[in-house]
């Protein structure tokens, strides 16, 4: 079983305040995004460079609830893709902390666009952002310089109505599962999103598609088949250019 850290965010209890997005910019010393008004109330439109966690509106008229609100950030697969893709394309860009489980990316390493390309189609939940002037990637990093110390996440410091819960992770896990338990006396449909790949665990009323085409992944995390196909050929690539 994972050791390490998890994350429980609890949508029945978001009011989308975006505290959670504001608190992550500011620890991380993110730049505010210039936006324009999209019709809708989210904003930004999506996740950048600079926004590593947005509160991603969903309206469907006449529906039950016709507002869904989804804290997107990255999910901190137990087996990153992105890692395994950018171990082939990109080096030591992203390494998992020994002591949190955090995926965290190395904020020095320059790449070429299509290398990280590459390493965003590897992620089931499409979070890896680019910056095609400094030719660096960014996402969240689970707050790990305070996780490592047992400080929450900024995110989840900042969340008024107690939407989310950081601790240890069967803890967390626990906790997600008595939290199903009561909520399914009201919404019979609620679920926890891919809660055995996954460290940042997402409790869900309803149907993810009403919240975002990306909240549960279409294909599990996990070595994809173009890492696959990539790590195959590697050695018959090196033994080609040996046999000259």
């Amino acid at each position: 079983m994972a050791e390490g850290i998890s994350l429980l965010i609890d949508t029945t209890k978001c009011i989308a305040c975006r505290g959670c997005q504001v608190a992550c910019k500011q620890w991380n010393q993110r730049a505010a995004e210039k936006t324009v008004n999209h019709g809708n109330r989210q904003n930004p439109p999506d996740l950048s460079f600079n926004t590593w966690k947005l509160v991603r509106f969903s309206e469907i008229p006449r529906d039950v609830a016709p507002l869904y609100f989804f804290p997107d950030q990255c999910r901190h697969c137990l087996t990153p893709s992105c890692k395994e893709m950018a171990d082939l394309r990109a080096g030591n860009l992203i390494t998992i902390d020994k002591k949190t489980g955090a995926v965290i990316f190395n904020q020095k390493t320059k790449l070429k666009p299509e290398d990280f390309e590459e390493i965003r189609e590897a992620c089931p939940y499409d979070i890896p952002r680019f910056n095609s002037g400094s030719m660096q990637m960014a996402k969240c990093t689970l707050c790990f310089n305070r996780t490592q110390e047992g400080i929450p996440p900024a995110c989840v410091k900042t969340c008024p109505t107690g939407g989310m819960q950081f601790g240890n992770r069967q803890e967390i896990l626990d906790k997600a599962n008595k939290r199903l338990a009561e909520v399914r006396r009201i919404y019979k449909h609620a679920l926890l999103v891919d809660p055995e790949e996954v460290r940042v665990i997402y409790l869900l009323a309803d149907d993810p598609r009403k919240y975002y085409h990306l909240t549960k992944a279409e294909n599990k995390p996990g070595i994809s088949r173009k890492v696959a196909l990539k790590q195959f050929s590697q050695p018959l690539r090196m033994f080609r250019a040996l046999a000259g």
